[in-house]
């Protein structure tokens, strides 16, 4: 990281992706309780809501990721990092505060523009980092998101036994420090010279994709991160459900895995993305995330006792290391003054992929597990998973090798200009 920008400032970047995801995870075990107290239901009743609601937090975060990503772009990226923060604390304040439905959907809402700060958060890292360090700041991020998993529910169930709303307003807390601690620390990381005007067509989710669609190389990881992103959101969509109707897991087994997998993907993020790809490369350390991602959900899908489960998640957590070093690739080939725009046209590709991908994947899980399933096989969702997985590897071998006949190209060109000695 450069120097000029201190710890500090890498420090409150990845406080701002923690404490999102915290802020996220402490209102999952409360929920469901809320919306019932909202609507005047049983749980079951409003369980309905709970889908509209999850959707419009995705949904706006597709809209504003790229939004997001180029005024960083032109104002820098410390304003709307700080602007996102404090949001993020009112839409929890709205959230403990409200008195209907509607109030809540309003609150989430928020929060998905409040969430779209992860494309700047991004951004941000590739301003001060020099290009071969930031696969291991991506992989810091992707730990810290990992942490906020971890801590995020078990914090919010303690929490819920005093009082439903008692986790929002310590999300909001939470957030109102952060932003009092980024308003002294955060220093602007993108000079003025680097900055670009702000254009519409190039800030809405669909206009980011066309602007990259014309650089093929990036256009092609992209892609990549797409089909990985359709194929991990299984574990947030039907993994509980998976483990309830497979293994007949209770609710304390479904949350010790889920903790397991957070624990593994902080420590490989956290701890080997980077290292491995400094001593290996982006690229290997990208085609192993691949195999070892297409192999666990193969796993996973023929796993017919919860042991076999629990072994898994330690090996599928190596997979992790996927998706920091397909993004330290695309931030290689991207201009500095679009590192914004990059991330945020990413965060509209994984958002449209948390809007599908559980659709498709509780679907199939209900269509091989119900009793007169024309064949019972409760791992099906995760078969689908492996072959997307297994799919992204061609646009990502493509790619590859287009970056490579780049640069035989360039450093033949490079010879034949210069000087005979």
């Amino acid at each position: 990281m450069a120097a000029t920008h201190g710890k500090n400032a890498f420090f409150f970047v990845l406080v701002t992706v923690f404490l999102d995801m915290v802020g996220f995870g402490l209102i999952m075990p409360v929920l469901p309780d809320l919306i019932s107290e909202l609507t005047g239901t049983s749980i079951a009743e409003a369980v309905k809501w709970a889908g509209p609601i999850t959707a419009i937090y995705a949904l706006m975060n597709f809209l504003c990721g790229p939004v997001l990503g180029n005024l960083s772009d032109k104002y820098g990226r410390r304003p709307v990092l700080l602007f996102s923060v404090a949001m993020l604390g009112f839409d929890f304040l709205i959230m403990a505060l409200s008195q209907n439905i509607w109030m809540l959907f309003v609150g989430r809402a928020l929060s998905g523009v409040s969430g779209a700060t992860f494309s700047t958060a991004q951004a941000y890292i590739a301003d001060v980092t020099e290009p071969e360090r930031r696969g291991g700041a991506f992989g810091m991020i992707g730990a810290a998101f990992g942490l906020g998993f971890i801590i995020g529910p078990a914090l919010g169930g303690f929490l819920g036994d005093f009082h439903t709303r008692a986790p929002f307003f310590a999300a909001a807390a939470l957030s109102l420090i952060n932003f009092c601690y980024g308003a002294f620390v955060l220093p602007e990381s993108l000079d003025a010279e680097e900055r670009r005007p702000f254009d519409i067509k190039r800030a809405n989710p669909f206009g980011a994709f066309k602007h990259f669609s014309k650089l093929p190389m990036v256009s092609l990881f992209l892609v990549t991160l797409f089909l990985y992103s359709m194929s991990h959101t299984a574990y947030a969509s039907i993994w509980s459900y998976h483990g309830a109707i497979r293994y007949d897991w209770d609710e304390r087994t479904i949350g010790l895995s889920l903790t397991l997998v957070g624990l593994t993907a902080a420590i490989v993020q956290g701890a080997l993305t980077g290292r491995l790809i400094s001593r290996f490369g982006a690229i290997k350390t990208a085609w192993l995330g691949l195999c070892v991602n297409t192999g666990s959900m193969l796993l996973f899908a023929f796993a017919g006792q919860g042991w076999m489960a629990f072994a898994i998640i330690v090996i599928s957590g190596l997979g992790g290391v996927q998706g920091p070093s397909v993004q330290s690739i695309m931030s290689n080939q991207t201009p500095k003054n679009a590192q914004g725009e990059l991330q945020g046209a990413t965060a509209s590709l994984q958002s449209i992929a948390m809007i599908i991908s559980p659709l498709i994947m509780t679907s199939l899980l209900h269509a091989f597990s119900t009793q007169d399933a024309p064949i019972y096989f409760p791992g099906a969702p995760f078969l689908l998973a492996a072959a997307l997985v297994a799919l992204a590897a061609i646009p990502f071998s493509i790619g590859v090798a287009r970056i490579r006949a780049h640069a035989a190209t360039t450093d033949a060109s490079s010879k034949a200009e210069a000087p005979a000695e």
